[in-house]
């Protein structure tokens, strides 16, 4: 049948549920500053359940959201303790591979903010210098806007860095045809044409937005895929400056088995690459191997 790359699930969400920490703007750089370890024992327990790539807990580790709580300075050593943790726990398991996780520069879900193409650039070039070799991948996730897509491809361009670049965009959660910042989503295969990434996906959306928007990646030429989010949905104080986690709410129906049959859906309209995001834990990354195994696929 199909090699399937199989990512893992929410790194973020699902260290800051094993916690028992409050919740801060950080989201879980404040968790991995305290417990560390904790976070390669979620890479590994996505590993053990068949998942191919660990995400480096890198998120939310940009300098313009460190400034914010007066900890620019320590960007560089937060950025190594989240790649050793992804490293280590692949060394553990025996295989895979890493992906560095390149998050929005100034919020998620914000496209309004609009951040200038030159300072993202600048940022995200960063960024990628820290990651450097030790990642096998570059996951720019939940962009949300096409000027912020441009910023990663500029950045990403001075960087020189020879790693695959993976674009993987957020879409409005009622209309997976648009961006969230309303742009449609087929203008985001014109832009993959120029720029030619090496693979592009869906995440951080609805699942059923997901696979609406899912086939029209299909012109763009490239691997695609999604991972999807298990949002009841993003609120309006989750948009306010500096917002916590405490203003989500996950929903009680996307069960492993629910969000299983979603995901197999992506894959019979052709994606490749699979996994979940916030709110899609072990169980879920579990119960998609296992269907993917038995429908035949190859997980690398």
């Amino acid at each position: 049948m199909t090699q399937i790359t199989l990512l893992d699930g929410s790194i973020g969400q699902e260290l800051v549920k094993r916690s028992d920490a409050p919740a801060t703007p950080l989201w879980s750089t404040s968790v991995m500053m305290e417990q560390p370890d904790l976070v390669g024992a979620v890479h590994g327990d996505y590993f053990a359940v068949g998942a191919t790539v660990a995400t480096t807990n890198t998120y939310a580790v940009h300098r313009s959201r460190l400034e914010r709580a007066g900890m620019a300075e320590q960007q560089a050593a937060l950025v190594k303790t989240a790649v050793q943790q992804a490293v280590s726990a692949r060394d553990a398991h025996g295989g895979g591979r890493v992906a560095g996780s390149l998050g929005p520069m100034l919020a998620s879900f914000r496209p309004d903010l609009m951040p200038d193409v030159g300072i993202a650039s600048e940022r995200f070039r960063e960024i990628i210098a820290l990651l450097g070799d030790r990642v096998d991948i570059l996951l720019a996730e939940t962009v949300c806007s096409l000027q912020e897509a441009e910023g990663i491809f500029q950045g990403y361009a001075a960087s020189g860095s020879n790693k695959p670049l993976w674009m993987s965009f957020s879409v409005d959660d009622e209309d997976g045809s648009k961006l969230r910042s309303g742009e449609p989503l087929f203008i985001v295969t014109q832009m993959m044409h120029h720029y030619k990434p090496a693979a592009v996906l869906l995440n951080c959306s609805m699942p059923e937005a997901i696979t609406q928007g899912l086939p029209i990646l299909t012109d763009c030429g490239l691997p695609f895929g999604a991972y999807a989010n298990g949002f009841t949905q993003i609120t309006d104080a989750f948009k306010e400056d500096a917002p916590t986690v405490d203003a989500l709410s996950a929903r009680t129906d996307l069960t492993p088995q629910a969000y299983g049959a979603q995901v197999m859906e992506w894959v019979g309209a052709g994606a490749t690459i699979v996994g979940g995001c916030c709110e899609v834990g072990p169980a879920h990354i579990a119960e998609i191997a296992r269907r993917l195994k038995d429908a035949g696929h190859t997980i690398v």
